[in-house]
């Protein structure tokens, strides 16, 4: 599975923004839908952090605290993507956001990664 994120940039605060992860190499759209799919991200200096996290069927969301009211997670398994809309987003809000997914399991702040995905960078500054 390869997962490939987009979507990073240079926004200011109080902006807008939407990444995407796109899931290839397996042929199955079957397995595809069994994957339970997250967001993590690492700020310079400090450790990767969860973000927020899809259960396979895209019905059913987790958050971290810090971004919970503030980010979007839907999952599109007709798509094989899973996207992450940040509002209101502050210069804390500054990392490297990482697309991340695992098989048949869900994913939290502590369950492991199967698959990671490479990152995409959001600055926010004024």
């Amino acid at each position: 599975v390869q997962l490939q994120a987009s979507g990073g940039g240079l926004v200011q605060p109080g902006d807008s923004l939407r990444l995407s992860c796109a899931v290839s190499g397996r042929p199955s759209s079957k397995y595809i839908s069994k994957l339970a799919m997250a967001w993590f991200r690492q700020a310079p200096g400090k450790e990767r952090e969860f973000v927020a996290a899809a259960r396979s069927s895209g019905d059913y969301a987790d958050y971290a605290a810090l971004v919970k009211g503030r980010f979007t997670i839907s999952k599109d398994n007709a798509r094989n993507s899973v996207y992450l809309q940040m509002n209101s987003l502050t210069p804390e809000d500054t990392a490297v956001y990482y697309c991340a997914a695992n098989y048949a399991r869900p994913v939290d702040a502590s369950s492991g990664v199967d698959y990671w995905g490479k990152g995409t960078l959001v600055t926010v500054s004024s």
